[in-house]
């Protein structure tokens, strides 16, 4: 049987977050700084996938500024969510190994991506023991020249998320094939903290 990703160690406890988003969304609050920074990355029109789009606002957002998005969440729960919310947003029920050609040529997707995003504490929700081939899908799926955009908290995330160094991060990032172009302390580019870490990576090609 395969290892059961963190985040569905989380069971009901999981449900807080669909709801927390739907919340700020209706309130009208700003939680679009990573999508912000995902469209800076790229130019017109590019071939997005958002890797873990929990309930689709970063998802919706690129898509609204003229990208063509895939958006995948392995949670049944947020991706019914994410159907609800934004009908307008293609989501895939996969984890990121999940996302072979196949599978993509099957939904009728890119097969790779100028951007991929892989924000939201997602590669610190992943099964143990699959991190290094996780990142490696991902940036098996860049097309020449394309970026990964990472971001994960690095103290006060998700209780069943993995506490991950940048020093931890940083070696699987070059066991996986990418380079690290970029780190910054947040999705508005402030100075690197021991808080918060968002990443820039490509492929070591």
């Amino acid at each position: 049987m395969a290892e059961q990703s963190r985040w569905a160690q989380g069971g009901e406890r999981n449900l807080g977050y669909g709801r927390r988003f739907a919340e700020l969304v209706e309130s009208g609050a700003d939680v679009d700084g990573e999508a912000r920074l995902a469209d800076a990355l790229v130019g017109r029109r590019a071939r997005v996938l958002d890797a873990g789009s929990g309930m689709g606002r970063v998802a919706a957002y690129l898509q609204g500024r003229g990208h063509r998005v895939v958006a995948a969440e392995p949670d049944p729960r947020l991706v019914e969510q994410s159907r609800r919310t934004y009908p307008e947003v293609e989501v895939l029920t996969s984890d990121i190994l999940g996302l072979t050609d196949e599978v993509l040529d099957a939904a009728g997707a890119p097969t790779e991506f100028d951007l991929v995003v892989c924000v939201g504490n997602v590669i610190t929700f992943v099964a143990e023991g699959t991190e290094v081939a996780v990142l490696r899908r991902l940036g098996e799926l860049l097309a020449p020249g394309g970026r990964l955009l990472v971001g994960f908290h690095l103290q006060g995330g998700p209780e069943t998320a993995r506490r991950l160094t940048p020093e931890e991060f940083a070696a699987e990032v070059a066991e996986a094939g990418l380079v690290v172009d970029h780190r910054f302390g947040g999705y508005d580019l402030r100075p690197v903290d021991d808080l918060y870490a968002v990443w820039v990576l490509r492929a070591a090609r």
